[in-house]
């Protein structure tokens, strides 16, 4: 009996024989390591380029890949070789072999929120509420890396907006809103209630005046609502609430919030005689509209998964930051803050809509920390008569500055100053100015030196001053939460402002 072969109980083999026998062997294990390398490498491309683009892997990428360069998906394993096709065909090829020739399959990432616990900050508790389409685009890449390239600037803005984050979403929980729009104020002011426009938006929002005044924010001597966080904040919502409402697309609506309501409507009009698309990226519109949205899904991407960027949001707790005290007439923002035991800035910070050092008008309040609240309502229970005080004086007729601000104890100078008033101005009679009336006014003068320029230098003919407000009533301590406020009348616009 002739010796059997070991491999297959056959006689002796052939050279042929052998020879693929050997080159059999040889394609079993490069097909092996192959499907060894390909799930490394898939495993790589596994992990999430962007929370809310799990499958895209180009933002970490460096230098985008050259034509013809491997894929993530492939990159690392080795050619497979090919196979006699009649072996791999037959039932004697096993089930590893034929799965070695397919790609690696790859199961996409995604972000997950555990929502039977508390959040842990004010930035997981915006994740949770994230609701708007996400927009995938080569502007969204450009922003993001701006942002990205500057991560001193960045956080020192997402720590300035902590203050208000909290209230924010807050009104947004409670209207059913998307958390996204908390980001908005980063796009539009860097979280800067005293920002002030070209264009004169003003605030948090940047509302132009006329877009304030249909949203009722009052802007006048004393007061401009439009930095007033709690106030601004809330027809911001209403105006977002009412042209999502009217588009039912929150692209379109983010898109008529910077670019106002008709100049979208028209775009849509546009579209639709030329049987083009009717959603935001196939509009045409003007540069800073088209880099609007892409900055707003650039920071969400950020917030949404800032490991993921090597990139640390500063702690912003989830709790309660401000409530408001009543503010007696004619204590001014300095004494306040004295009593709060509060830096100026700060507390200048959290009472951003005053446009005079002093409170003049009844049914104002002051936005402090919820643990500053108690010392302040007891300070300012302190305050008697013999303190001194702030108090409008009308000008008579034939009065000059001059003789009014000696009366008081000031110079001319700083009597200007404390009204906003350019040098050499003499307002007509009946104009309403205030003055000290036995309190230092050093505190004052440094309040004027805080508020935006633009708000403190105005044309005496356009003051009057207002009636008494009717807003209020309630002493003590009270939630910053604000009465619904009125709808605006129809067709009102709010142009970009910059």
């Amino acid at each position: 009996m002739k010796p059997k072969d070991a491999l297959h109980g056959r006689g002796p083999m052939t050279l042929s024989a052998l020879l693929r026998a050997i080159a059999l062997v040889l394609s079993a294990a490069l097909c092996l390591h192959a499907t060894a390398s390909g799930a490394q490498a898939g495993a790589q491309v596994a992990q999430p380029a962007q929370a809310i683009h799990p499958q895209r892997t180009d933002l970490q990428a460096a230098d985008p890949q050259p034509p013809g360069a491997q894929t993530p998906d492939t990159a690392g394993a080795l050619p497979t070789p090919m196979a006699p096709a009649a072996d791999l065909s037959t039932a004697s090829a096993t089930t590893g072999q034929r799965a070695a020739l397919l790609p690696p399959v790859t199961a996409a990432r995604v972000l997950t929120l555990d929502l039977t616990r508390d959040a842990n900050d004010i930035w997981d508790r915006i994740r949770r509420g994230f609701g708007m389409p996400d927009l995938d685009s080569p502007r969204v890449m450009e922003q993001q890396s701006f942002y990205l390239n500057r991560p001193r600037f960045l956080k020192q803005v997402f720590e300035r907006g902590g203050r208000y984050l909290y209230y924010i979403v807050d009104e947004l929980e409670r209207r059913g809103m998307p958390t996204e729009i908390a980001l908005l104020p980063m796009i539009e002011s860097s979280y800067n209630p005293m920002a002030y426009s070209r264009a004169h938006a003003s605030g948090l929002w940047q509302f132009i005046p006329s877009t304030g005044q249909h949203y009722n924010l009052a802007q006048n001597h004393w007061i401009d609502e439009r930095r007033d966080v709690i106030a601004s904040t809330n027809a911001a919502l209403d105006y977002l609430q009412r042209i999502y409402d009217m588009h039912g697309d929150w692209h379109l609506a983010l898109a008529s919030y910077n670019w106002g309501e008709g100049s979208v409507q028209r775009a849509l009009k546009r579209n639709a005689e030329e049987g083009l698309p009717l959603e935001y990226k196939h509009l045409r519109m003007p540069e800073e509209t088209q880099k609007y949205i892409p900055k707003l899904q650039a920071i969400k991407n950020i917030v949404a998964q800032p490991e993921l960027f090597h990139f640390e949001l500063p702690y912003v707790a989830n709790e309660l930051h401000f409530v408001s005290v009543d503010a007696p007439i004619g204590v001014d923002l300095a004494t306040a803050a004295r009593l709060s035991d509060m830096p100026l800035d700060e507390f200048l910070a959290l009472n951003p809509g005053f446009n005079r050092p002093a409170v003049t008008l009844p049914g104002q309040s002051f936005v402090v920390p919820a643990d500053r609240a108690s010392q302040l309502q007891e300070g300012l229970a302190e305050l008697d008569e013999e303190d001194g005080s702030w108090r409008i004086h009308r000008l008579a007729k034939g009065e000059t500055l001059q003789a009014l601000a000696a009366r008081h104890g000031i110079s001319h100078a700083q009597l200007l100053k404390l009204n906003g008033l350019a040098s050499g101005s003499q307002p007509a009679p009946g104009y309403a100015l205030l003055v000290p009336d036995g309190v230092d006014p050093d505190g004052a003068l440094e309040v004027v030196s805080l508020l935006p320029l633009r708000a403190a230098l105005v044309r005496p003919q356009g003051l009057k001053l207002n009636a008494p407000s009717k807003k209020g009533g309630a002493t003590g301590l009270k939630s910053p939460r604000s009465q619904p406020r009125n709808t605006a009348r129809s067709g009102a616009k709010r142009k970009a402002a910059r």
